[in-house]
Order: C-alpha cells, then sequence, then structure tokens
C-alpha cells in the first residue's frame, strides 16, 4: 500500500506539474513608450519606464505625436500609451482599434477635462463679473485683450495639432466671433508662462487647460458652456457650441505586448493613477523645474508602495 500510494503521488505531481500554467519571460526587445509635449505624460512615461526596468525590462522612448501614435501603436512601431484622454484622442484610439493591433488596457482612476478657463483670481477679484459662465464674456472682452489681439479678446488655446479648428468653431457658433479671437500657443510651456506673467500682472487670460494638471492646486476655474451631449461637435453635425464633456483617460496597447511581455503588460493593465498623483507628476516639472527624469525618479522614490502594487 505504501509504494502503491508513493507512486499514486509521484504522478499526482507529475500531473499538477504539467497542468500548472507557465508564464513566458518578457521579451529582451525594448518597450517603446512614447512622449508628447505635455509635462504629466512625459513625466509619467518615465515613471512607468523606470517602472519595467525594476522588473528588469528594457525600455525605449520614442517622441511622437498625440494623435498618431494609435496608429503607430498598431503598426508596432509604439508599445503603448499610457495618457489616452476621451475628448482629445478619443476618435483616433477607436479607430485605431476598429483596423485591428491595439487593445484597450484599462482606465486611469483620474477623471480628465479638457477646456478653456481663468485662474482663480479672474474670478475671485471680479475682474469678469458672471464667470465662469461664458455668457459673461460678451461684456468684458477688454479684460482679455493682448498686444497681438487686435483689439478682441484672446483665447489662448494649446498648440493646433492638439484641437484643430475646435475653439475657433466654438467662438464663432456662440456669436463671440466679433469680440474674441483664438491664438495657438506653440507649446504647454508656453501656456504656462502666459499664465505666470498674467497672475504677476494681476490681469485677465482666458487659456486651454486641463485636469489632471498641476494647475488643480491652485484653483483653476473651467468656463461653463453649452453642455455637452453626442453629435453636437461641428465634426459630428452639430454647431460647435457645446463645450468639452467630462471623460475618461485610458491606457492603449499594441496586442502583441501581452504576448512579448506578459509580466510588464499586467503591471500595466493593472497601474492606475489618480488626479491627485499626475497633478504631482506635472508639478514636478512645472513648478519645481525638475526634467522630466529627474521628476520621474524622484515621484518613484516617493510613492514606491503605489507602484510596487502594480507589480505584485
Amino acid at each position: 500500500m505504501v509504494k502503491k500510494s508513493l507512486k499514486l503521488g509521484v504522478a499526482l505531481a507529475a500531473s499538477i506539474a504539467f497542468t500548472a500554467p507557465v508564464f513566458a519571460k518578457d521579451s529582451s526587445k525594448p518597450i517603446k513608450i512614447p512622449t508628447h509635449n505635455w509635462s504629466s505624460q512625459v513625466v509619467m512615461a518615465y515613471v512607468i519606464g523606470g517602472i519595467f526596468e525594476s522588473m528588469g525590462n528594457n525600455v525605449e522612448y520614442v517622441s511622437s505625436d498625440s494623435q498618431a501614435v494609435y496608429e503607430a501603436i498598431r503598426n508596432g512601431d509604439v508599445t503603448l500609451s499610457h495618457e489616452v484622454w476621451q475628448s482629445t484622442f478619443g476618435a483616433s484610439f477607436y479607430n485605431a482599434m476598429a483596423k485591428g493591433g491595439v487593445i484597450d488596457a484599462g482606465t486611469h482612476e483620474a477623471a480628465t477635462l479638457e477646456e478653456m478657463g481663468v485662474p482663480g483670481y479672474v474670478i475671485e477679484n471680479n475682474l469678469c463679473p458672471g464667470l465662469p459662465n461664458w455668457e459673461a464674456l460678451k461684456n468684458c472682452p477688454e479684460v482679455f485683450a493682448t498686444p497681438d489681439s487686435g483689439g478682441k479678446g484672446r483665447w489662448l488655446e494649446g498648440p493646433q495639432s492638439w484641437h484643430g479648428d475646435l475653439m475657433p468653431v466654438r467662438l464663432e457658433a456662440l456669436g463671440l466671433g466679433d469680440k474674441y479671437t483664438v491664438k495657438f500657443a506653440g507649446s504647454a510651456d508656453a501656456i504656462w508662462a502666459e499664465l505666470a506673467s498674467a497672475k504677476k500682472e494681476n490681469r485677465g487670460i482666458i487659456t486651454f487647460n486641463w485636469s489632471p494638471n498641476f494647475t488643480d492646486a491652485d484653483g483653476f476655474v473651467f468656463l461653463e458652456f453649452p453642455e455637452f451631449k453626442p453629435g453636437c461637435r461641428k465634426a459630428d453635425g452639430g454647431d460647435g457650441s457645446c463645450g468639452s464633456p467630462k471623460g475618461w483617460l485610458k491606457k492603449a496597447a499594441n496586442y502583441q505586448f501581452p504576448k512579448t511581455h506578459p509580466a510588464a503588460y499586467t503591471a500595466f493593465s493593472k497601474l492606475s493613477f489618480s488626479t491627485k498623483q499626475i497633478g504631482q507628476m506635472a508639478a514636478l516639472v512645472d513648478v519645481d523645474k525638475l526634467s522630466h527624469q529627474d521628476a520621474a525618479k524622484k515621484w518613484l522614490a516617493d510613492n514606491e508602495a503605489v507602484w510596487k502594487a502594480f507589480v505584485e
């Protein structure tokens, strides 16, 4: 009986060993992470890269257009995207998914909003009574005029590659075209420089901004435009007067990523950052003036309990 039991035990152990899942090691090929042109995205790229490197993976950073990156992911030229903003990049993301080759790798805890707004002091000091309701803008264009705005109030948009003619169309649809003009900033840094200058001079400024961002802590106020509804934008058949929707912040990946780097992909799919955490990443660059790489190193060192939960 003892010999028989021993044989059964050996056979059972062999069966368990045979049927237990065997996880492949991550490929030695580099995980290609895109960098765009705003602080939280670049810092987070290096944060995620640092997490992957702590797991023994090789990482490569690729400067990429924020709209074209989804086609690059689909083709395998880039491995993932870690900041997919619904309102700005949702269409490009879903179009790439529909063609095949891009997968939804999950959603961050942080909700998003991309909109025109004003620094808190504009409202606190009543520079334009009635804000944040957009209709108040009808009565105070001079408050937001600049030397380059031709006597009109100025809306400072982000780079034109971000949203195309979204804001010029909205301005006209709201009947504000005779009182305001849209100027495009060359970069996110140009927006922050203008905000700092306006604050120093206590003057009015209307600028594009987003949340999560480091400006959340400063009390930046988004303007209240007509409610966003499906089909309200000009590209979707509407007049374009509506504001921006509150949306999700997703992650995208090439469909091969779970196969080539199963451990890294599992960590990436678990990874989720809050509004506060993403704002902290951006602030390390835009407020504390660290380089993106040094900001990522500091964030990783200060938040081990957060990111190590993703790799366990």
